[in-house]
């Protein structure tokens, strides 16, 4: 019961942090302090901080390294794009039609993550990261084959994998839209991203992963990350609680997705290879396994970064990468391991350092 109260005040602490940082920004926006340029980074950054802790689900708690979480970020993106586009006119309100291409993307992410889960997770360590990878680049090259457009009749959906089809052979009527031109990506995307809309994506990011860490699954979760023998010699069901974790970890990455995705009037699906599984990655790593405020802190962080190293030119990414190598060294200080112990509250036993 103690535990209980403990937890609960900690989740209220992250979710009074997350908000008062959304006040503070809001109060310099309006104040002018902030400029056009920073203010455009506030949405991407919502977006990968949705991303690091989904992927510290994954990684952290769950246990199972995946390098294809841009590959449900790009599903739920684009997915999310389809149907803001489609539904233009018949839901006239902004922020519903964000909400409602949120949820899609999050939807079709989370049967994507299932499709690839079922099998996949039988796997592990290296083989499930090679797997995840593949399915990443998968994702990518269906992408750069898709062509969608929406008119009076609904949507018009063809694969162009030989690359002898363009957006004529979708047959729209007259006032028609093209919303995916096969390897142009999304383009004229009407874009309705919010800073408002990031925030409360990572709130409700931070409600679904911190109860279910702290809920019986979640404790289940953390078991078969333990010792995946002496879970299954009590009776968990292995399968059942990766897959639950997994999901819940594609589900998140594609609302981010789709908040991501209409932030920008212009999207391809190159955007989302590789390299972003990295960048998360090193997000998640950077902030410490398992430990969700860790991850806030690094994504906001490293995503800002580089953008405010852009004066020093050529030497931006080299300046990158030494404060990224000086932050891995003071975070494997005991020292500092130690000071933080003091500063950041955490419950004794408690697997996870919110």
């Amino acid at each position: 019961m103690k535990n209980m109260k403990s937890s609960t005040k900690i989740n209220f602490a992250t979710y009074l942090g997350v908000v008062a940082a959304y006040i503070v920004i809001t109060l310099l926006i309006s104040n002018g302090v902030l400029g056009r340029k920073a203010a455009a980074l506030l949405v991407p950054a919502c977006c990968y901080v949705v991303m690091a802790v989904s992927l510290n689900l994954t990684v952290g708690i769950l246990g199972e390294l995946s390098l294809g979480h841009a590959g449900f970020m790009s599903v739920g993106a684009f997915a999310g794009i389809i149907a803001a586009m489609s539904l233009v006119e018949a839901v006239p309100f902004e922020p519903l039609r964000l909400g409602i291409a949120m949820v899609v993307g999050a939807v079709c992410a989370g049967i994507a993550g299932i499709i690839v889960g079922v099998p996949v997770l039988r796997l592990r360590g290296d083989y499930l990261a090679i797997v995840t990878l593949a399915f990443g680049e998968i994702i990518k090259d269906l992408i750069n084959c898709l062509i969608v457009g929406h008119d009076s009749k609904g949507l018009h959906i063809i694969f162009n994998f030989k690359g002898l089809k363009t957006v004529d052979d979708l047959g729209l009527l007259d006032g028609g839209t093209v919303i995916i031109k096969g390897a142009q990506g999304a383009t004229g995307t009407v874009t309705i991203a919010s800073f408002t809309a990031g925030v409360i994506l990572i709130l409700i990011t931070l409600f679904i992963v911190l109860n279910l860490v702290h809920s019986r699954s979640g404790r289940a979760i953390m078991a078969i990350r333990d010792n995946r023998i002496a879970a299954e010699s009590v009776g968990i069901n292995i399968t059942k609680y990766k897959l639950m974790g997994f999901v819940t970890s594609a589900a998140l990455a594609g609302a981010a997705g789709a908040l991501y995705g209409l932030n920008y009037s212009s999207l391809q699906a190159t955007k989302f290879n590789f390299n972003t599984s990295i960048l998360v990655l090193v997000f998640v790593v950077l902030g410490g396994l398992g430990n969700i405020w860790g991850s806030i802190i690094a994504a906001v962080v490293l995503y800002v970064l580089p953008e405010a190293l852009r004066s020093v030119a050529d030497l931006r990414m080299l300046v990158y990468a030494i404060v990224l190598i000086l932050v891995m060294l003071a975070t494997n200080s005991p020292k500092l391991k130690g000071l933080l112990a003091k500063v950041i509250p955490h419950k004794k036993g408690d697997e996870v350092n919110e």
